[in-house]
């Protein structure tokens, strides 16, 4: 390693996720936990060890907790520019920045939140979840995320295409057509 980059100001650093997360289930409890972040392992049956079990398995949501921690708990500034595209364990914190109390949060807040999101992905072109979101959309390579069909020259974005008729020859992964698309 080098002495250049200096993780010890970030607040993730040697903490593990067991506490981290006791830490904000003291504070915050799973209730609200659930209404910022929107996981369902703080809604249904929640506990510590269930929660850590499904966050060390899943890195979305472990970075989304971790961004919580260290934006609403530690009350940080937020990240700008190539540091917000690193996850939060890798973010280097300025030596200036110092972490502060954490914030209020109520569960009205996080209605007020939720509404506003959903409306900015309606005015984006979406019902809730838009193009852009995990569930919608289409990635780089043209396959939509919903249906995992190549997306054609003539489909509009975020509109589901009509499956193409091929011969069996054709049906081979190489192709980008699904051979099992017909049985799921």
């Amino acid at each position: 390693m080098t002495d250049d980059i200096n993780y010890k100001n970030n607040p993730l650093h040697g903490l593990s996720l067991k506490p981290l997360l006791t830490e904000l289930v003291d504070h915050y409890g799973f209730e609200i936990l659930f209404a910022y972040l929107n996981i369902n392992c703080f809604k249904t049956n929640p506990s510590i060890e269930s929660s850590v079990k499904f966050l060390k398995k899943t890195d979305w949501a472990r970075e989304k907790v971790e961004a919580f921690y260290m934006y609403q708990y530690k009350s940080l500034p937020k990240a700008s520019g190539a540091q917000f595209a690193l996850p939060p364990r890798d973010r280097i914190v300025p030596s200036d920045q110092v972490p502060g109390e954490p914030a209020v949060l109520s569960l009205e807040d996080a209605e007020r939140l939720r509404e506003k999101r959903e409306k900015k992905a309606a005015e984006f072109g979406g019902k809730g979840k838009g193009a852009g979101s995990r569930s919608g959309g289409y990635r780089r390579d043209g396959v939509s995320r919903g249906n995992s069909r190549p997306r054609t020259e003539g489909s509009e974005q975020g509109k589901p295409n009509k499956p193409q008729e091929s011969s069996p020859a054709a049906s081979d992964t190489s192709s980008g057509v699904d051979p099992w698309a017909k049985w799921k």
